[in-house]
């Protein structure tokens, strides 16, 4: 049985091609064309996943998000515009699972809503640890399967992106990656994203990290060239 999706935003076009393509890959989907519509059907109905726009008439994605956060734990993706960093960290700080900013590909955005949906039926009571998805540097452990991440066996919230992110620094401490190979490792081949979305996402991350160890300094930035996850850990 396919999977439901819900998807709102008041741009017809969006609705429009994102339906064609979430339909290709078998997937239903209910659309709303603003959050106030959305929130009564998804009251009665819900879904397995909902992508909201973050700005939109008579009930914002902000808005909707709240609402439905006290009725569902489903994953929720944003859709921002370029500039809306500090409606991403509101919107993740208020249990959005991940963000992803229009222009957005097509690609993406199906890569990231399975991914979403594969956690969530992981992440299910009595699922155990499988030791073959698990990476280990240290004080950090990260479980792909569950999309899982823990430093000093405290839980780090991460998006989607964010994991990816430190996935592809831990798998080879020490070594550098540019941004381009960091891109490569979030977003997947041939999407470009500015140079700054990259940083930005370090900044959050170590931000996340920082609020469970306020020493925490293993994601290091070499100027002009990239990051790397530094060997070894720091212990207490």
């Amino acid at each position: 049985m396919g999977h439901t999706i819900a998807l709102v935003d008041d741009d017809r076009n969006i609705l429009t091609s994102v339906t064609i393509a979430l339909e290709a890959e078998g997937f239903e989907v209910r659309t709303y064309a603003d959050g106030d519509e959305a929130y009564r059907g998804l009251s009665g109905r819900p879904v397995d996943l909902a992508i909201l726009d973050i700005k939109m008439p008579r009930m914002d994605g902000m808005e909707l998000l709240q609402k439905l956060r006290q009725e569902s734990t489903m994953p929720v993706i944003f859709l921002t515009s370029k500039d809306d960093e500090v409606d991403e960290l509101l919107g993740l700080r208020m249990g959005a699972d991940d963000y992803i900013k229009k222009p957005f590909s097509q690609r993406l955005l199906i890569e990231r809503i399975r991914t979403l949906l594969r956690r969530e039926q992981l992440a299910g009571p009595g699922t155990a640890a499988n030791p073959e998805t698990l990476l280990t540097r240290g004080d950090l452990t990260l479980d792909s399967d569950r999309h899982l991440c823990l430093w000093r066996s405290k839980p780090i919230e991460l998006t989607v992106t964010e994991f990816l992110l430190v996935k592809a620094l831990a798998l080879r401490p020490g070594h550098v990656k540019t941004r381009d190979q960091l891109m490569d490792a979030a977003y997947g081949e041939h999407i470009y994203v500015d140079d700054r979305t990259i940083d930005s996402h370090i900044k959050r991350i170590r931000k996340k990290f920082r609020t469970v160890d306020e020493d925490f300094k293993q994601i290091e930035t070499l100027y002009g060239v990239g990051y790397r996850y530094k060997d070894g850990a720091v212990s207490a």
